[in-house]
């Protein structure tokens, strides 16, 4: 069996097993089945590189061909960011987020990726780089299914200069599954994206990881017009009223084990 198939299974049988504990009612299991027919999957693909000849290359590829091909295959609001690299971590990265409709489309995109010539011929310096010249050092790859409280991606509306945007992905770890899916419902049930609505926060994606090399965890992205923003807007946050309840709640006691964070900021041939 080949691996993106036996992957497929995989977070098939994932997702089936995580059904709600409840019993549910007719109607409430029919609301639950359109919200996840609705719910979108994310591939975040991280480049890291070693040298600016491959930084220019990969951005040569993703403008000029990944770009244009993945449109064509139906596939909008691609987001390509830049790592804002500081001291304790140098090392230059560009993400690629990119929405799928199901796993399918998701599976399917780099075989009628290279079937399409025009693809092929733009993308050709990256796709036939020599083993001694990679364009890259390594790609990291993550696969998300959008979280039920907002199924579908949204574009932030900045007005800011592209390069003082600061679009802040997170990623939380938790110690098993269980406190994992706490975390989770603690996102919607409890009221974390609301919150952060409310806030104005302009959150692009929240997702729960179905496969990625630090699970149990989720990732979500927001957005500031600028690192002042971004500062004056989670003090609002801490300082909220619903955050101090949620925090005091002993049920999402120790739901978090280790937080990441990426400061980005979008490309200028990004959707957003």
């Amino acid at each position: 069996m080949k691996p993106i198939k036996l992957l497929l299974l995989l977070v098939t049988a994932a997702l089936a097993s995580c059904g709600n504990p409840k019993p549910e009612t007719t109607a409430t299991a029919e609301t639950s089945k359109t919200v996840q027919d609705e719910r979108e999957f994310y591939q975040l693909k991280i480049y890291s590189f070693s040298t600016e000849e491959q930084v220019a290359t990969v951005d040569a590829y993703l403008k000029n061909a990944f770009m244009p091909a993945v449109k064509k295959q139906g596939i909008d609001k691609v987001g390509v960011f830049k790592f804002r690299t500081n001291e304790t971590d140098t090392v230059q990265k560009t993400f690629v987020l990119l929405p799928f409709e199901s796993l399918e489309q998701f599976q399917e995109l780099d075989h009628k990726l290279l079937k399409d010539s025009t693809y092929t011929v733009a993308g050709a310096t990256y796709i036939d780089a020599k083993y001694d010249n990679p364009p890259y050092n390594r790609i990291q790859s993550i696969l998300l299914q959008a979280f039920p409280d907002m199924p579908i991606m949204e574009v932030p509306d900045l007005d800011s200069p592209r390069s003082e945007r600061v679009y802040e992905l997170r990623s939380y770890e938790s110690a098993t599954e269980k406190y994992y899916r706490n975390k989770v419902d603690m996102f919607n049930a409890g009221g974390e994206i609301p919150l952060f609505d409310r806030l104005g926060f302009q959150a692009v994606f929240y997702g729960e990881v179905l496969s990625g090399a630090n699970m149990p965890n989720l990732m979500y992205m927001t957005t500031h017009a600028d690192m002042a923003t971004r500062e004056k807007n989670w003090e609002a946050f801490v300082d909220a009223p619903e955050w101090k309840e949620l925090i005091a709640m002993p049920k999402y006691e120790n739901n978090v084990s280790h937080a990441d964070i990426w400061f980005l900021y979008p490309t200028q041939y990004s959707d957003y």
